[in-house]
């Protein structure tokens, strides 16, 4: 039998914040969206007044000031080492091709080729060591299928009787069906919200209606994924744990502005800084892009401003990494598209048409400064110095990354690097 684990992070952004805060422990406790905008991570006290996920900040702000409610501005460094430590702890566990890292809180451990291993005990392990070695809380879901190993973990979580642990590969069918019987349809893996008075139509309101649902009605009325999961359901291994990501169709970078914009020069400078990111991502995946996008946008939910959401491409010569080609084309687009009239909430910037970096093809005519020596060098130092010293630590000038800029994301209320800046260190005092 497949077995296959689904390890996770409870309220991750909200846990790593409050590992460095004890005092917050039994506390209600958020982290805001990009510019302090949505809630996207809730402690469980905040969980119990009613606080629901995505909701407007500004939508919350009397019940938070009623009952002392500590918000925080996303820490994504703080994150994602964080997230990087759990990985390391459950490399220990199962080798690291039986290891797929699915989101910056989620993985899925394969343990089928362990097939003595009390998968409760070890799911228990794993729980006991996270929280020793990284100081974070984690649920564990076993099953025959990813999905299932999903449904599982959500029982985990939701449940107090595991204790944080449920192994479906141990349970008899009645006791699956009885646990699938009371997970609403909505909560299985890639049912989606549109998706949830469709099936009702059908009569599919639980995870143990689709499940017993006729697999191929299914994928004639909808799709082939909605076969996939109600085989998935059924214990059918459709998904493999991949250790290797699969290689991406496009690259973006792209954030709102805490205040919108007219002139051109603060979108300019966005531009410029989201190449340098998309480059970084790039270069990580040793790949080369050979078309670029820039999309302009204003504020969506301001029905009163005028507005205009422009997007330009251009193909380029011959496909690369070299960031100062990539700037001087963007700064071009955003020129072309600007227009005076309009206040401008947010930039970003696509890399697309990619290519591994090992089969790149020149031109017979390429004008374009791609893979010379010098240029090839200040790729390298670049990504060396994001290495080193963080993000956007070395960058072309006309990025404007030094200091504050108007621009820059609002993070009213952001924590510090624990982990990732000497400056921001805990200091334990005795």
């Amino acid at each position: 039998m497949r077995r296959i684990a689904l390890v996770d992070v409870n309220n991750f952004y909200v846990s790593c914040e409050k590992l460095f805060r004890p005092e917050l422990e039994g506390k209600p406790v958020v982290v805001l969206s990009n510019n302090d905008g949505c809630v996207v991570s809730r402690s469980n006290e905040a969980k119990a007044l009613g606080i629901r996920m995505a909701a407007p900040w500004h939508h919350c702000r009397a019940i938070a000031e009623q009952h002392g409610v500590v918000a925080f501005s996303s820490n994504y460094g703080l994150y994602g080492d964080m997230s990087r430590r759990v990985v390391d702890v459950l490399s220990q566990f199962v080798p690291r091709m039986d290891l797929e890292v699915y989101s910056i809180d989620e993985c899925f451990l394969d343990v089928t080729k362990q097939p003595h291993v009390d998968a409760s005990a070890w799911g228990q392990a794993i729980r006991q060591r996270v929280r020793q070695w990284c100081g974070l809380p984690v649920c564990a879901g076993i099953g025959p299928s990813k999905t299932l190993a999903k449904l599982a973990n959500f029982v985990a979580k939701k449940q107090p009787s595991w204790q944080g642990v449920c192994d479906f590969t141990s349970l008899p069918p009645q006791r699956q069906a009885a646990l699938l019987a009371e997970i609403g349809v909505g909560e299985v893996w890639g049912v989606g919200r549109r998706l949830v008075p469709q099936l009702a139509e059908f009569g599919i309101h639980t995870a143990a209606d689709l499940r017993d649902a006729d697999a191929a009605s299914l994928r004639t009325r909808f799709s082939v994924v909605v076969e996939r999961i109600v085989r998935e359901l059924r214990g059918e291994a459709c998904l493999e744990v991949e250790h290797q990501p699969a290689a991406k169709a496009q690259i973006q970078s792209a954030r709102s502005f805490a205040e919108p914009f007219r002139e051109l020069e603060p979108l300019l400078e966005s531009a410029r800084a989201h190449v340098v990111r998309a480059v970084e991502k790039l270069r990580a995946e040793l790949a080369l892009a050979g078309r670029i996008e820039v999309f302009l946008e204003t504020n969506r939910f301001s029905p009163d401003e005028l507005q205009h959401h422009p997007v330009a491409s251009e193909n380029l010569p011959a496909a690369t990494d070299d960031v100062l080609h990539l700037v001087g084309v963007a700064t071009r687009l955003v020129r072309a598209m600007h227009r005076v009239r309009f206040r401008y909430q947010k930039v970003g910037v696509r890399l697309l048409d990619l290519s591994p970096r090992s089969g790149r093809q020149a031109t017979l005519f390429d004008d374009a400064p791609v893979r010379d020596a010098r240029r090839e060098r200040l790729g390298q130092v670049l990504e060396a110095a994001g290495k080193r010293w963080g993000r956007g630590a070395v960058a072309p000038g006309t990025a404007g990354l030094a200091g504050e800029r108007a621009w820059h994301m609002r993070r009213g209320a952001l924590s510090p690097a624990y982990t990732t800046r000497w400056a921001d260190l805990p200091v334990v005092r005795t």
